[in-house]
Formats: structure tokens, sequence, C-alpha cells
């Protein structure tokens, strides 16, 4: 039986710049969001950013609430989700990480040391937090906070496999992770065709326990956690397929897609994505 009602707080990181390693090329990272969740003394964290930059204002935000942290949970394992868990371990050390055994796998894979310096040491030099660990497995899937469940949902393939969300009953709250975007443009670089319509399925997973709210793991500085997003995240896929098919290459398609969504945010991860896939689906295409 719950002692008392949960709050959930989100904060939002800036763009911060990516290093491409093509000069005179410049690129930025996309907002990202992580979400406390509060009883009347102990707290819940979903997600824990890259940097150890922003894991400190993270860490700050955390305590400046006056809460216990028991628990960091994270919905997948790309780095930028979850390489600010270590230091917030350091400074939380009453608190746990946890995630799902296929979200775990995921991150040990992000930490394979070829994979980690040619990827995410060599866009953020210097600024990825030292001994990075994995978190533990939450094998029932549940989290209790003060008497409330948190319910971990394996949701399988999104902007990357083995993808979760957190759903919070008591709140009408799900911490989507990058299953699901608001107003930032969609990281395609990893999918398919095949992979996208799985990630209509997650999307709509989501949307069949007809949340209120709806955090998305990347999201745009103010924008609302408005179940909108559930659509406009399906909405974006659909779109993207469609003038995929239609398109006679990346110039095409980007331009394409910028017309249809000009107000998201970073459309450099639109421009990466679009020469990713066509790269990897229709081969013979000049990029």
């Amino acid at each position: 039986m719950s002692e008392s009602a949960l709050t959930a707080e989100v904060f939002v990181t800036p763009t911060i710049p990516a290093e491409t390693g093509v000069p005179g090329v410049s690129s930025i990272w996309s907002p990202m969001s992580a979400t406390l969740i509060s009883g009347a003394r102990d707290a819940v964290l979903v997600d824990a950013f890259l940097t150890e930059d922003q894991a400190r204002d993270l860490g700050d935000w955390i305590e400046a609430s006056g809460k216990n942290l028991t628990t960091i949970y994270l919905t997948h394992g790309h780095g930028d989700h979850f390489f600010g868990m270590t230091p917030l371990l350091k400074r939380f050390p009453g608190a746990r990480a946890v995630a799902t055994p296929g979200t775990i796998a995921h991150m040990r894979q992000e930490l394979e040391p070829e994979f980690f310096q040619s990827f995410w040491g060599s866009t953020f030099p210097g600024q990825i937090p030292s001994n990075l660990q994995v978190a533990q497995p939450l094998t029932d899937g549940v989290i209790d906070l003060e008497g409330h469940e948190l319910r971990a949902v394996e949701a399988g393939y999104s902007d990357t496999h083995d993808t979760t969300f957190l759903h919070v009953p008591s709140l009408d709250l799900v911490v989507a992770g990058d299953i699901i975007y608001n107003g930032v443009h969609q990281y395609l670089a990893q999918t398919s065709k095949a992979t996208r319509q799985q990630w209509i399925s997650a999307v709509d997973q989501v949307e069949a326990l007809h949340p209120k709210r709806v955090v998305a793991g990347h999201k745009a500085p103010g924008a609302e956690d408005s179940p909108q997003a559930i659509t406009d995240t399906r909405a974006y896929l659909t779109d993207f397929d469609l003038l995929f098919d239609k398109a006679s290459g990346p110039a095409e398609l980007i331009d394409a897609m910028l017309a249809r969504y000009p107000d998201r945010i970073n459309p450099d991860a639109l421009k990466l994505s679009v020469r990713r896939v066509f790269a990897r689906e229709r081969a013979h295409t000049p990029t």
C-alpha cells in the first residue's frame, strides 16, 4: 500500500558539440532528458546522461530536490543514457543502478574498447566519465517506490535494440526513453525498414497504456511532456519511409524531411540518419 503520492520532474540538457572527425564539419548532440520520480522521502532517477559535466549538473539537481536517491533505472544501452550513471553512483552511494538484461548486454557492447574509442571517445574527447560500469539486472521488472510500482516494459527495437520504457501507473506516466522523441529529429542511423516497423510497434505499446504524461528520451528544452509526442513519433517514422521510397538520393530525402518537420531541432541527427540508411538500404545509390 502506498504511503504518499508521487511526483515527477524532468531535467533536460542543452545540445552539446560533437566531434565529427572531418575538418571544418561541425555537429551537435541532441538534448537528453532524465526524470526524477519522487515520493515523500525517496526518489528514482530514469536515465543518467553522457558526459561528466552533465552528470555533475544532474547530481546537483537531484541533491537540490532533498530526496534520497534509491535507484537509477536505465531505459536502454546507448551510452548517452547511461555513462553518467557511474559518477552519480559515486555521489549517491546508497543508490543502485538497474536495467533489464537486454539493456545490460547492450551496455557491455557500448563499452567494448574498440567501439567505445572509435565512437564515444572520438566524438566526446575528454568528456566521458572514467571507470564506466554497467547496471545490475532488474529481474522482476518492478521498482518499488514507497509502495508504488514502477514497471519496466521491454519494447524491443526503437532507435536501437532491446529498448524499454518505465510505466508509473499512479501518475499515468510513461518515461519512454528513445521510443518517443519530442520536438527533436529522430536518430534512425541504426534502423532498417524492418526495425522501423518494430519501432512503430514499440510506440503502439506506449500508446496502449493511455498515459497522460509521456517523457521522451530526447526532447526539445521546454517541450510539454504530452501524449501528442506518441502520435508525432509514429508519424515521423511513417513519413521517413514514405519519403525514402520516393527520394532519388540522400539530399532529396533530407530536404523533404526538413520541409515536413521544419520545427524539430538538431537536423544533424536527420542528416546522419539519412546517409547511414541510404548506405545500408540502397548501397547502389551515390551518397
